[in-house]
């Protein structure tokens, strides 16, 4: 990026917090934290990393080698998406495209597996976003980050690519040329093993391609068509495997850095080795209208140009020329790309960083002023996303179920009860979230509706709606193509803090006529679950099944109507799934202490067979009780900072498989002596 317009990641140690422990037997490895995975190309600095810090070659990876790869690998694949009628007028699909350029942590140090701090850049607004960059790398740390597991088992349960970063500094950062021609380094056939490397790199660890930034000077010509033949087959190898490329507008095909803001003949080439190309933050109206005519004159779509938009600084506060990019009434010109997002996070005081306040911010930047995509704020100098392009959904199978969890939270939940005080970040382990937050249909007045971190059903979050409901309330929950059969239902959880609510679903069998309109709902009746029924409510919350009695075809879209019959309402939704049947995943086997060092423990296991959402670890008290640890789409976790409880000579443990349905397996027992 241009070092005007970009802040350089710099070496350092992010807290990891202590998060909980597993164990079988004494293995004498030490069970070190699992980081995400950063190198250089082939040659290391000169001197020492600093704390914290581990040089590695690209080069030289193997992963045979990879003692962190069981940690790292994404175990989520790329799920398919599709674009319902937009939730506005406005919103167009097949046109203009969203990038993010995000940094989730530093380069080094970075947790594979969340930590124990619910102040994290929890991303939820998949539906608007096409391509996802794990941001980052500096001189003195690692120049190529491969994505943690998390990040992209989130974004793919969303339908969102993820990419790597091949990060070439400035100079003035340290960069040195070095790295670039190691890079780019041939074998005595003519290939470039870097480029089979970064192919094999991201099959191995789950993730969808690399965003190519090179951004050294002091280059030539010469270097310039060697960076141009890498790109080259760097894009054949990752097409073979289904990845993608991503070229950022620095580098010349003269080898010098000079950022165009704009395809033109000192970057064209790279565009048309690359899948697509993101457009330095110097563009005017008239150089992106231009780009989008060069793009379609050599045969591709203006829409694979990222047009740069730096939002470190000022996020929704940023002042953007957005006629020329997605001018209203007219078609888009080229894609938007995003230059670090987590504003949203970073711009609240540091410890002060409530879930609560992020997701405000994160809603208004994504959705708008009005943080309502069916009635966009013409009068909002922020063009969110929501108000140009049209979202998409994922939620097209049975079974589907959602607890609403954000990925984040302050204590964690098992049927409303909580099993663990200390707060935690895991993307992994959010669900699959309402894509269109927050649609609210009333005659009346608007209720506030939110994730809230204070309660929930299970894991960290629910969605609270509270108000007069002065009428009739329907809050949009899915778009969906979710088949509807004989035995189809729906069930909720919810519990009603304050008030008093008549619930109803919100079941559409067809699209809305047009752009903008309400689906056309139907209201099944959510009966009331009383003691008399035999069915009794747990921890204030209810769970209701729905049959979709006289309902076939396809289910559109998912909601809820809420009536009040007393107010003001505070009311809560925990849970809703949409199944024909119930089961239970198998158990893992295998599970075993692989490595130990006090009460620093690194566990694995084998995955059970068929279907699995995620594995959730518990501690076994010497009272009896359960103590939640932690949950990962992967086979391995690792768990540090134990203790002994009173008198305990062996801890205990319990591994289970968890379902789409959050049914769970039988308990895998696990134990290590102290």
């Amino acid at each position: 990026m241009n070092p005007a317009r970009r802040t350089v990641l710099v070496a350092g140690a992010a807290a990891l917090l202590p998060v909980p422990a597993v164990a079988t037997a004494r293995p004498r490895a030490a069970a070190t934290p699992p980081y995400a995975s950063y190198w250089y190309p082939d040659s290391l600095p000169a001197g020492s990393p600093g704390s914290g810090i581990t040089w590695r070659s690209l080069k030289s990876w193997r992963a045979a080698d990879d003692t962190d790869l069981a940690f790292n690998a994404a175990s989520v694949p790329l799920a398919p998406r599709f674009t319902p009628a937009p939730a506005n007028t406005t919103a167009r699909s097949g046109q203009a495209r969203v990038q993010a350029l995000v940094s989730f942590g530093p380069t080094s140090s970075n947790p594979s597996q969340g930590s124990a701090t619910a102040d994290y850049y929890a991303l939820t607004h998949w539906a608007y976003l096409d391509e996802l960059v794990f941001w980052g790398g500096s001189a003195g740390e690692g120049l190529i980050l491969a994505p943690n597991a998390p990040v992209v088992d989130a974004a793919h349960r969303h339908g969102v690519p993820v990419l790597g970063t091949v990060f070439l500094p400035p100079v003035a950062y340290g960069g040195q040329l070095r790295w670039t021609r190691d890079l780019v380094q041939k074998d005595t056939a003519g290939r470039h093993p870097l480029a089979a490397q970064l192919v094999a790199v991201a099959a191995a660890y789950g993730f969808d391609g690399w965003f190519l930034n090179a951004e050294t000077g002091g280059g030539n010509t010469a270097l310039g068509q060697a960076v141009l033949g890498f790109v080259d087959e760097l894009k054949a190898r990752a097409a073979a495997k289904g990845q993608r490329v991503t070229w950022y507008d620095a580098m010349t095909v003269h080898g010098t850095v000079g950022w165009q803001g704009e395809l033109n003949s000192q970057n064209q080439a790279f565009f048309q080795a690359a899948d697509d190309m993101f457009v330095d933050f110097r563009w005017s109206a008239a150089t992106l209208a231009a780009s989008g005519t060069k793009a379609g004159r050599l045969g591709r779509s203006r829409y694979e140009l990222w047009a740069g938009v730096d939002v470190e600084s000022n996020g929704s506060g940023t002042s953007v020329d957005w006629d020329a990019i997605v001018p209203a009434g007219e078609p888009h010109i080229t894609s938007i790309g995003f230059y670090r997002p987590e504003w949203t996070r970073n711009h609240l005081p540091a410890g002060r960083r409530a879930p609560e306040d992020f997701h405000a911010a994160d809603d208004r930047f994504w959705t708008g002023r009005s943080l309502d995509p069916s009635r966009p704020d013409a009068s909002d100098p922020w063009r969110a996303p929501a108000v140009s392009v049209a979202d998409r959904s994922t939620v097209t199978s049975l079974p589907f179920a959602t607890v609403f969890n954000t990925g984040h939270g302050l204590r964690w939940h098992e049927d409303g009860a909580v099993t663990s005080d200390a707060a935690w970040n895991h993307l992994g382990l959010q669900d699959r979230l309402p894509s269109r937050r927050w649609v609210v249909r009333t005659a009346g007045e608007r209720p506030t509706v939110s994730f809230d971190f204070a309660d929930a059903w299970r894991g960290g979050s629910s969605v609270l709606v509270e108000g007069e409901l002065d009428q009739p309330v329907v809050v949009d929950l899915y778009a969906t193509r979710l088949p509807i059969g004989v035995d189809t239902v729906v069930e909720l959880t919810f519990r009603t803090d304050a008030g008093a609510v008549n619930a109803e679903l919100a079941v559409a069998t067809a699209e809305p006529r047009e752009a903008g309109a309400t689906p056309p709902y139907r209201y099944p009746a959510v009966n009331p679950v009383h003691e008399k029924t035999g069915v009794k409510c747990v921890n204030g919350w209810q769970t209701v099944t729905v049959p979709l009695t006289g309902l076939t075809g396809t289910a559109h879209a998912l909601g809820v109507r809420l009536t009040a019959t007393d107010g003001p309402v505070r009311w809560r939704l925990g849970g809703l799934a949409v199944r024909d049947t119930v089961t239970a995943p198998a158990a893992p086997t295998g599970a075993r202490v692989t490595a130990a060092s006090g009460g620093d423990l690194r566990l694995a296991w084998h995955a059970a067979p068929g279907a699995v959402r995620h594995y959730e670890l518990h501690r076994l008290l010497p009272d009896g009780s359960r103590r939640f640890l932690g949950g990962t789409c992967q086979r391995a976790y690792c768990l540090t900072g134990l203790q002994p409880e009173q008198g305990e000579a062996v801890a205990r443990f319990e591994l289970r498989a968890v379902g789409e349905l959050y049914t769970t397996s039988t308990p895998v027992t696990v134990t290590h002596p102290w």
